[in-house]
């Protein structure tokens, strides 16, 4: 048979497979990397934290990756502090959450624990990092193995992803445990709130290179805010005729957290009807603290402010905004509660605490001015009761012109009857000088003052002094002090200043409610 072949067509020759160019291996090296560090990142997001009880302390501990490895401690709401602890591409963040209330209050009832609560300090933190360890193990490798598995979509090469991670984190962990500075705690590096206050970093060096002296009162530094919280809730309250107004005045708060619970406290157990700041509420006045301000709206009572030589104009124009808060300056007056007030801000703005030439005048200046002020609300018929000035030298200068006038700086309380029959009342710090607190050998009590005017003759008729204990001590103290004329057998209160005469005041026995071992100065 012969085979007919058929013009203009021919035979198809079979297909060849060409196979894909295979990626250079530098590449494929590269990939895998991405994906191990993309992976273990993820992981370390979503479960790598571990929440530990230190002492009475909750706090939340995690690994971070980061090029210059290091400790970072944030502390809710002054700021963060950076330590130089080590050097590894991992960066250790440690949250103070807040106090557990159990555990504090179980310090608080119980003293003797207080004796244990370095070892038992020390052993939380070990168990914390142990757990945090083996937690970041998990969460590297699962995190890696699951996106090589998205990735790759073969078991083989996300297994190895998932070893890598573990590699990278263990060979991390090496290099930290190398690089391990313990003395990076001498040169710490402050955020937040904390950058306006460089006076602290020699505080902090002060405590480590002084640490022996500061170890015995560790328990109680640890436990302070709490017992603070716990003895303003058991003070005795003053029980006045409903014809009373009662007035907090508070002073010098310089930026303690602490001090708005307390004040808070105070205002409910008192059923105080409105509260007297005299200034340096802030350490430096700086845009950045402003938002420590935001309690003040939710204490519970009217809030009548002057500005303080730590307080800028910034600091004043933020509170003009916030709810339920009377700012005075310039003589500005203002009836709240029954009670006509008018104050003045510091003409001084110093808060490295520096010392300006011819501040004194500037202060007497500020004080004439202010008298200016209540001569002329008196003309109107509207007379101030309440005088308010941050520096008692300024206050000084409105004797004669109002019954009493309200002052502090000085950070610590006094009452004066100046020549003229006006009483001048000096706050000490509410805030007990704030992040000053450990500056000198011991630290500055907590202090306000619960004043007693009558309704209808606006007069102070008595006031307590309450006095708790700095850190690391555990005492609250109340006095009860009554002005000379209001004593069984005075003389009737004058109704002038200018024709008072001098007088003095006297304490009642003091009322001490201890919560703990006390530590006398």
């Amino acid at each position: 048979m012969v085979s007919v072949r058929t013009p203009g067509r021919r035979k198809p020759k079979p297909p060849v497979l060409a196979l894909a160019p295979r990626p250079h291996p530098w590449r494929r090296a590269l990939g895998l990397v991405t994906v191990v560090l993309a992976g273990a990142w993820l992981g370390l997001l979503v479960v790598g934290n571990v929440r530990a009880q230190v002492g009475p302390m909750n706090t939340t501990m995690t690994l971070r990756p980061s090029l210059s490895g290091g400790t970072k401690i944030n502390v809710s709401p002054l700021g963060a502090l950076h330590l130089d602890s080590h050097v590894a591409p991992v960066r250790l963040d440690v949250n103070v959450d807040q106090l557990d209330p159990a555990r504090a209050q179980a310090l608080v009832d119980h003293p003797e624990r207080l004796s244990g609560l370095q070892d038992e300090v020390a052993r939380d933190v070990e168990h914390g990092t142990l757990d945090l360890a083996v937690r970041s193990c998990v969460a590297v490798v699962a995190g890696a193995t699951a996106l090589g598995l998205a990735v790759y979509r073969r078991p083989g090469r996300a297994a190895a992803a998932g070893g890598l991670a573990l590699a990278l984190l263990a060979a991390s962990g090496g290099t930290a445990y190398a690089t391990w500075n313990p003395k990076s705690v001498l040169e710490p590096r402050f955020s937040g709130l904390l950058s306006s206050a460089p006076s602290l970093v020699g505080n902090a060096r002060s405590i480590v290179t002084e640490f022996d002296v500061y170890q015995k009162e560790l328990a109680r530094l640890v436990t302070n805010v709490t017992k603070l919280y716990d003895v303003t809730s058991t003070l005795p309250a003053y029980q006045p005729d409903p014809t009373t107004v009662r007035v907090l005045h508070v002073s010098d708060i310089h930026l303690n957290p602490a001090s708005w619970k307390i004040i808070a406290s105070l205002v409910e157990q008192y059923k105080v009807d409105v509260i007297v700041d005299s200034g340096d509420t802030m350490d430096h006045g700086t845009a950045a603290e402003n938002g420590f301000l935001d309690p003040v709206a939710n204490l519970g009572a009217p809030y009548v402010w002057v500005r303080g030589n730590h307080d800028s104009v910034l600091t004043q124009r933020y509170l003009e905004g916030v709810r339920g808060v009377h700012v005075l300056d310039r003589g500005r007056a203002v009836t709240v509660a029954g009670l006509r007030f008018a104050g003045i801000g510091d003409p001084q703005y110093t808060p490295d605490r520096s010392t300006v030439p011819g501040g004194g005048d500037a202060e007497e200046r500020a004080g004439a001015e202010l008298a200016a002020a209540l001569r002329a609300q008196r003309a109107a018929g509207t007379p101030v009761d309440v005088a308010i000035a941050h520096e008692p030298s300024a206050a000084r200068g409105v004797d004669g012109e109002v019954p009493l006038v309200l002052a502090g700086h000085l950070h610590h309380e006094q009452t004066e009857v100046l020549e003229k029959g006006t009483r001048l009342r000096v706050e000490g710090s509410t805030g007990g000088s704030g992040l000053r607190a450990v500056e000198g050998k011991y630290p500055d009590p907590i202090e306000a003052s619960i004043l007693y005017l009558d309704r209808d003759t606006r007069r102070l008729q008595a006031w307590d002094e309450i006095k708790l204990g700095g850190l690391g001590l555990t005492t609250a103290e109340v006095s009860r002090h009554l002005p000379k004329e209001n004593q069984p057998g005075a003389a009737p209160t004058p109704t002038d200043p200018a024709t008072a005469s001098p007088t003095t005041t006297t304490a009642t026995p003091t009322t001490t409610t201890p919560t703990g071992p006390a530590t006398a100065p």
